[in-house]
C-alpha cells in the first residue's frame, strides 16, 4: 500500500484548486442565488481536459484514473459542489456509459465531443415513479417501422436543460421486469425529446436539475446502447463509479466547510481569546478532520480497485454512504463553529449546509447503499 500522492496527482490537486479559485470561487453566490448555469466554466473545463477526465486519450480524454479523478471533483466542490456535481453527472454518469457500453462506433461519435466539452451530457434513469425502485419504469421503447419509438418522462436529472446528449433508460420488455430495460442514447434536437420542469432546489442551485420527455421520440436502431434489455444491469455497473464521483463530490464539500470553520475559528474571538483555543471547538475540529480522512480513504480505496479492473460494489457504496453522511455530519459543525454567522449567506458554510444534503439521496440513498452493502457482505459470508 502506498500512502502518498504521486507529482502528478499533487499537480493535478495544485491545478484544479488555482483554477476553482480564480474562475469559480468569484461567482459562487452569484450563480447560487441566480441558479445560473455556469456554462462558459464548464466549457474552460473542457478545454483543459478536465471533462473528459477518465476516457482514452485516442478518444480526447485525459486517461486518468478514478483516483485522480477523484481529486478533481472534490477540488471544484471544495469551491462550489454545484459544478462539482454537472461534471460528476456528464462524466461518470453520461459519457462513461457510452464509454463502457457502447459501440465502437458510439464512442467515436460521442465521446470526443463529451471530453472536449463541446458537448455536455446528462442521464436520465429515475422516474416520478421509479427512485430507489429503478427496476420500475414506466418510459417505454417500442419498435416501430424500423425504429425505437420513446414515451414517458424522467426526473431529476442534473444538466437536463444544458445537455446536447441524453442517456434514457427505457422499457423493451415489461414482462422481464429490471431484465427488460435497455439504455438509449439521445441527441438534443431529435424530435420528440425535450427538457420539461426545471426545479427550484434547496442546494447545488447553480446546476440544473429537472424532467426530460419523450413524446413518440424516434430513434435510429443505431441509438440503442448497449444490447437490448440490458440496460438496467449496464446501468448498476455505470453506478459503481458515479458512486465514486458523489463520494468526491462530498468530500469537498466537506474539506470547503471544514476549511472555513478551522479558519474562522482562529479568527474569532470570544472572552477575550481564538474560539480554537476552547476544547469544545477542537473537539468538532478533530471529529471533522477524522471524518475527512477516513472518507479519502474510502473513496480512493474504490478507484484504485477500479483502476484495476476489479468490481467495487460494495466499496464505492461503502465510499458513497460514508462520505455523504460525512459530509452533512461535517456541514453542520462548521455551521454551529460559526454560530450565528453560520445561518448567514455571507459565510461559505452557510452554502454548504444546504448543497451536502444531496449527496445522502444522489445515485442512491444512503437507505439504498445500505441494501447494497447488506447484499454483498452476505454473498461473501
Amino acid at each position: 500500500m502506498d500512502f502518498e500522492y504521486t507529482p502528478e496527482q499533487i499537480q493535478l490537486r495544485r491545478s484544479v484548486r488555482e483554477f476553482a479559485e480564480a474562475e469559480i470561487a468569484p461567482h459562487v453566490m452569484e450563480w447560487d442565488e441566480g441558479q445560473i448555469f455556469p456554462l462558459e466554466v464548464i466549457r474552460k473545463l473542457g478545454r483543459l481536459g478536465y471533462m473528459g477526465a477518465i476516457f482514452p486519450e485516442e478518444l480526447g480524454g485525459a486517461g486518468m484514473g478514478y483516483v485522480e479523478y477523484s481529486i478533481l471533483i472534490e477540488e471544484l466542490s471544495r469551491v462550489d459542489g454545484s459544478v462539482g456535481i454537472i461534471v460528476a453527472a456528464h462524466t461518470s454518469l453520461c459519457s462513461n456509459h457510452i464509454n463502457k457500453m457502447g459501440s465502437e462506433e458510439q464512442r467515436r461519435r460521442y465521446i470526443p465531443k463529451l471530453a472536449s466539452g463541446e458537448w455536455i451530457g446528462c442521464w436520465s434513469l429515475t422516474e416520478p415513479e421509479a427512485g430507489s425502485d429503478a427496476a420500475g419504469t414506466r418510459t417505454t421503447a417500442a419498435m416501430r417501422d424500423g425504429c425505437w419509438v420513446l414515451n414517458g418522462a424522467k426526473t431529476f436529472t442534473t444538466n437536463a436543460h444544458y445537455a446536447d446528449v441524453c442517456v434514457a433508460m427505457a422499457v423493451t420488455d415489461r414482462a422481464a421486469a429490471q431484465h427488460g430495460i435497455s439504455a438509449f442514447i439521445v441527441e438534443k434536437g431529435t424530435e420528440g425529446f425535450r427538457p420539461g420542469k426545471k426545479e427550484n432546489k434547496l442546494g447545488l442551485r447553480a446546476s440544473a436539475t429537472g424532467e426530460v420527455i419523450f413524446e413518440n421520440c424516434v430513434l435510429a436502431p443505431s441509438q440503442l446502447l448497449g444490447k437490448k434489455n440490458e440496460g438496467f444491469v449496464d446501468s448498476l455497473k455505470v453506478l459503481d463509479g458515479g458512486r465514486i464521483s458523489i463520494a468526491a463530490l462530498s468530500i469537498g464539500m466537506a474539506q470547503g466547510a471544514y476549511d472555513a470553520a478551522l479558519r474562522y475559528s482562529k479568527l474569532r474571538k470570544q472572552f477575550g481569546r481564538p474560539i480554537s483555543e476552547f476544547q469544545a471547538i477542537q473537539y468538532k475540529l478533530v471529529d471533522m478532520a477524522m471524518d475527512l480522512d477516513a472518507a479519502r480513504l474510502l473513496n480512493y480505496r474504490a478507484g484504485w480497485m477500479l483502476d484495476r479492473g476489479r468490481r467495487v460494489t460494495r466499496e464505492s457504496a461503502m465510499a458513497k454512504l460514508f462520505a455523504s453522511e460525512a459530509a452533512v455530519r461535517i456541514a453542520n459543525e462548521a455551521v454551529q463553529i460559526h454560530g450565528g454567522y453560520g445561518f448567514i449567506k455571507d459565510y461559505p458554510v452557510e452554502k454548504f449546509y444546504r448543497d451536502v444534503k444531496l449527496c445522502t439521496i444522489g445515485e442512491g440513498t444512503s437507505e439504498i447503499q445500505r441494501l447494497v452493502i447488506a447484499r454483498q457482505l452476505l454473498k461473501s459470508s
